[in-house]
């Protein structure tokens, strides 16, 4: 017997392309070329704008900076140090094998993470100057969740990813950007 297809599904597909194509209908242009077109073009080269768009990149820079750093953060202490301290990590522990392909996954989650903190710190002076020491740090746990993962890590390689994750939080709060730990879920680490 052939199974039908809710009506449900093609329903939600004719209201979104209906909504998509209202969508940019509504943004299209007014037809006339000279009037208003004029005025926001000399509105977007007055000093005036320029100046507010530098200042709302460089708030965007600390908002991306501090949402990113903060999912390191969570998914570090989450993930790995977290389960390492209660000693989950060790052999004939329950649940290790899945504690260890989380804090794998959680590992290169906060790498990549890390590297996004460190790019979007470049669109702010105050976090550049703040971030900038600790890119080679960043940089050194690149590796490290292919090892938790394995389950070769040890208590240094913990330890580095914490050391990494309080200097990134410290480096934001010094700048007027406080990180705090936002907690990933699983499907977030698996990307």
């Amino acid at each position: 017997m052939p199974r039908s297809v809710p009506l449900r599904r093609p329903l939600v597909a004719l209201l979104l392309s209906c909504s998509l194509l209202t969508g940019i209908t509504a943004c299209g242009g007014s037809g006339d070329s000279a009037g208003g077109n004029a005025a926001s073009a000399s509105a977007a080269a007055s000093p005036s704008v320029s100046v507010s768009a530098s200042a709302e990149k460089q708030r965007l820079a600390r908002t991306r900076f501090v949402a990113n750093a903060g999912l390191a953060a969570g998914a570090t202490y989450q993930w790995i140090v977290k389960p390492y301290r209660a000693g989950t990590f060790k052999k004939g522990a329950e649940g290790r094998r899945l504690a260890l392909v989380k804090a794998g996954l959680a590992g290169g989650f906060a790498y990549n993470r890390l590297k996004a903190a460190s790019e979007n710190a470049k669109g702010d002076p105050l976090l550049s100057k703040a971030v900038a020491p600790l890119t080679a740090g960043i940089e050194s746990l690149k590796e490290l969740g292919t090892k938790l993962r394995k389950g070769e890590a040890g208590e240094g390689d913990v330890g580095a990813f914490e050391s990494v994750i309080d200097s990134i939080k410290n480096a934001g709060k010094d700048a007027g950007a406080e990180v705090e730990d936002k907690v990933p879920s699983t499907s977030q680490l698996t990307g």
